[in-house]
C-alpha cells in the first residue's frame, strides 16, 4: 500500500518541471548576470532585464524558495553560491543549459514525450520542421546557447576524459564532433608536445577561434559521415548518442577509416547498465535517454550495445574506464580489428 512518503516523492516528480522553469526563466531574462557579484533592488533588475516588476519580483521570490536567490534586509536581492551557478563565464556554470534543455524547442519536445514513444521519432522534428542540428544552424542565437551549452557540460567532464585517455605516443589527437574545442584545450593543455584537429559542421566549430591556440590546433570543418581527418588517436565524446545504430555505425566507420594500424579510439559517452537494479543511480543518464530520443532520434546505450557497434565498424573495445561521480561518462578504447 503507499504512503504518504510515496505520495510526497511522486508529487516532486509530478511538480519538477515548475523548478526547471524558473531557472531556465532567471537565465533567460538574465537576472544571475545583473546580479552579478553584488546585490540590487527590485526596480532596478526589473530594468536591467526589461521585465514586469511586479511579475519578476514573484519570479526571485520562487527562485529565493529553491535556495538560488536571498533577499536580504534592505530589500536587495543577492545571488546564493548556488544560483551564482547560473551566471555565463563564471567556473562551473550552468546557465546556457538550463536555458537550452528547459526553454524553446528542447522544451516543447518534452511535452510531445508521448507522441515520440508512440511513433519512435523525435518530437523536435514534428514541432519545428527541421532536425535539431538543422534548426540551430539557423538560429545564430540559440546556437550560440547550444554551443555553450555543451561546453558547459564538457568542462565539468573534461577532467575524467583527460585522465582516463591514454595519449602516450600520440602526436596528433582529432576530436571528432568536438564543437567549439573546449574537450582538445583541455587535452592540449594536459600534453604539450600534442597537437590537435577540431573536426565538425561549419555551424558546429562555432566560438573555436575565442578556445584553440592556432599554433597547435587545426580547425576542420566537413561532414563526419563522408569522411574524418586522419591522426594518431581519435576521441569522439557525446557524438554518437546523437544518432540510431545505423548512423552511428557510419560515423564509427569513417572514423576506422581514417585511424592508422596502430590508431586508438576513445569513445566517450554514458554507459547504462544492463542491471535494473543500478537504474536508481542512473536517472539523470535515462532521463538522456529520453532526450535523445524527442530530440535528435538518438539514445543512449549500454556497453554490450556499443561494442556491437564498435564490432560492426571494424574496432575492437580493448578497456572501459569509468569517471568517477558525478558525470557518469566512461571512456571506451578500441582499435582496429
Amino acid at each position: 500500500m503507499s504512503t504518504a512518503t510515496d505520495r510526497a516523492a511522486l508529487s516532486t516528480m509530478l511538480w519538477g518541471f515548475f523548478p526547471a522553469q524558473v531557472i531556465q526563466t532567471l537565465a533567460a531574462l538574465g537576472v544571475p548576470d545583473a546580479l552579478g557579484e553584488r546585490p540590487h533592488e527590485l526596480p532596478g533588475l526589473a530594468g536591467r532585464t526589461g521585465a514586469d516588476e511586479q511579475a519578476l519580483g514573484r519570479l526571485l521570490r520562487a527562485g529565493a524558495g529553491l535556495g538560488l536567490l536571498d533577499r536580504q534586509p534592505d530589500g536587495c536581492w543577492r545571488l546564493t553560491p548556488v544560483g551564482d551557478l547560473l551566471r555565463t563565464g563564471v567556473p562551473g556554470s550552468m546557465g546556457n543549459l538550463s536555458r537550452l534543455f528547459c526553454g524553446g524547442p528542447v522544451w516543447r519536445s518534452w511535452g510531445e514525450l508521448e507522441w515520440s514513444v508512440r511513433t519512435g521519432r523525435p518530437s523536435f522534428e514534428e514541432i519545428t520542421g527541421r532536425s535539431a542540428f538543422e534548426y540551430m544552424a539557423a538560429d545564430p542565437p540559440l546556437l550560440a546557447v547550444f554551443t555553450e551549452a555543451m561546453a558547459e557540460g564538457t568542462r565539468m567532464a573534461a577532467p575524467g576524459a583527460v585522465a582516463s585517455c591514454d595519449l602516450d605516443g600520440v602526436d596528433t589527437l582529432v576530436d571528432v564532433g568536438g564543437g567549439n574545442g573546449t574537450l582538445l584545450a583541455a587535452f592540449l593543455a594536459a600534453h604539450p608536445d600534442l597537437r590537435g584537429i577540431l573536426f565538425d559542421t561549419p555551424a558546429g566549430v562555432h566560438g573555436a577561434a575565442d578556445v584553440l591556440d592556432p599554433a597547435r590546433a587545426e580547425v576542420v570543418t566537413g561532414d563526419m559521415f563522408d569522411s574524418v581527418p586522419r591522426g594518431d588517436a581519435h576521441v569522439v565524446k557525446s557524438v554518437v548518442h546523437d544518432w540510431s545504430d545505423e548512423r552511428a555505425v557510419a560515423l564509427l566507420t569513417r572514423v576506422r577509416e581514417a585511424m592508422p594500424p596502430h590508431g586508438v579510439l576513445h569513445l566517450v559517452e554514458p554507459v547504462l547498465a544492463e542491471d535494473p537494479a543500478a537504474w536508481s543511480e542512473q536517472s539523470g543518464m535515462l532521463m538522456s535517454d529520453l532526450n535523445m530520443l524527442v530530440a535528435v532520434g538518438g539514445r543512449e546505450r549500454t556497453l554490450a550495445e556499443f561494442t556491437g557497434l564498435l564490432d560492426a565498424a571494424g574496432l575492437r573495445l580493448t578497456d572501459v574506464v569509468r569517471f568517477p561521480p558525478p558525470t557518469g561518462y566512461s571512456t571506451m578504447r578500441a582499435v582496429p580489428a
